[in-house]
């Protein structure tokens, strides 16, 4: 494309969702419901782990960081989709947009990662039970949970800053946040270096953690029915099928948006990044939570603490 076509952009336009104005405030009222939840009920699971001793365990360390980055996630979209709904001219800054696509690409590979973590804390606590304390221990957990901190940060800035950003005249983005694939549409030039650094991102982060999830449950499942006791394997089944939901969950809507989508996003696309973006958030304790009687002891122990 010739220097002449291309302009010095220092905004961008999010077209979202409907401008329609009853549309606006029901889209309003059910995002700032979800995002409160959100806000709450992982705020609720991240204090519990922390001041009750009986949750110091690894499932739950991972499990808080797990509730932090959803607090992240959901905090870096929602609270501009929300001004955004009840605003017409939904302008963000392109270094405001920048910064929350990278941040955005660095929390979502943390999790990608995380989530591949938890499954092989279970294989290991179902499949090797006399061996738990020794695998994962304390300086493990912290050291696996760092490497996945930096090294994703690293990762994805050097893929991100490869080649610098050059926009058109067009700055409109069919979209509620700066997603990477909507940015792409609006770049001037060859896109093939952003084609590849997508590709490889999206292959250590969206194919390699399921490919090992799916491996390790595997063993889990072949663990499970050696169990011959009932009860240990419905408790056994119960974790694994809570984090399966989590998986299915984030996986399956970010693969979606991704594979495949690296030269045009539909616009459609954008109704299904909500599934990862705002309503897996707000899951995720949900899940968690409800179906862990231990999680559930420990909240009534602080009830009944502070309410004595």
């Amino acid at each position: 494309m010739e220097l002449g076509n291309q302009t010095m952009i220092t905004e961008f336009i999010l077209i979202g969702f409907s401008h329609n104005f009853q549309i606006c405030i029901f889209l309003f009222i059910l995002f700032f419901l979800i995002y409160i939840l959100t806000i709450f009920c992982n705020g609720f699971l991240v204090c519990t782990v922390i001041v009750s001793p009986q949750l110091h365990t690894p499932m739950y360390y991972f499990l808080c960081n797990l509730s932090f980055l959803d607090l992240c996630f959901s905090s870096l979209t929602v609270p501009k989709l929300l001004v955004d709904v009840l605003s017409k001219k939904r302008r963000i800054s392109m270094t405001m947009c920048i910064t929350q696509m990278n941040i955005g690409l660095i929390l979502g590979g943390i999790e990608c990662f995380l989530l591949a973590v938890m499954a092989y804390d279970r294989y290991i606590a179902i499949c090797s039970p006399l061996r738990y304390t020794v695998i994962m221990s304390w300086r493990v957990c912290r050291y696996i949970m760092v490497t996945i901190w930096v090294g994703s940060i690293i990762f994805i800035l050097s893929a991100s800053s490869s080649r610098p950003l050059v926009f058109c005249a067009e700055n409109k983005l069919n979209h509620f946040f700066c997603e990477v694939l909507v940015l792409l549409e609006v770049v001037c030039g060859d896109l093939s270096v952003y084609t590849i650094s997508i590709v490889v991102v999206g292959f250590f982060t969206l194919l390699s953690p399921p490919v090992f999830i799916v491996g390790s449950y595997i063993c889990i499942i072949i663990s499970i029915f050696k169990i011959r006791s009932p009860q240990g394997g419905a408790k056994a089944f119960s974790t694994c099928a809570s984090h399966l939901t989590v998986v299915f969950l984030f996986f399956g809507t970010t693969m979606t948006t991704y594979i495949g989508q690296t030269r045009s996003f539909s616009p459609y696309l954008k109704y299904i990044s909500l599934i990862y973006i705002v309503v897996t958030p707000v899951l995720n304790p949900f899940i968690y939570s409800l179906r862990n009687n231990d999680v559930k002891k420990a909240f009534r122990k602080l009830l009944s603490r502070y309410s004595a």
